[in-house]
């Protein structure tokens, strides 16, 4: 099993710049991918972005050149620059861990707001 611990939400200004972090504990070595989702009210929950194992990242287009997801060497913790925050970025932010497996398994943090808002 995996735990997931996230911090850096809170309120932010439109165009600001928040750090989320996330610390896995566990079975660290069982996982492959990192990143983050977020969901806001009336929404699906939603990638963010992710980080593999191996190195390569994928961004949802909306934050695509705005947000930088990037892992411990360890791979046991990932981090989310978020920059130029937008309203429409107002969600409780998720850190996801996956391990290999049919299916595979997902683990989540507990959630952690961010609001952008003047």
């Amino acid at each position: 099993q995996v735990q997931l611990v996230e911090s850096g939400g809170g309120l932010v200004q439109p165009g600001g710049s928040l750090r989320l972090s996330c610390s896995a504990s566990g079975n660290i070595a069982s996982i492959y991918n990192m990143g983050w989702y977020r969901q806001s009210p009336g929404k699906e929950r939603e990638l963010v972005a992710v980080v593999h194992r191996v190195g390569g990242r994928e961004y949802q287009d909306s934050v695509k050149g705005r947000f930088t997801v990037s892992r411990d060497n360890t791979g046991a913790a990932v981090y989310l620059e978020m920059n130029s925050l937008k309203a429409e970025d107002t969600a409780v932010y998720y850190c996801n861990a996956d391990e290999s497996g049919s299916p595979p398994n997902k683990y989540w943090g507990q959630g952690t707001q961010v609001t952008v808002s003047s």
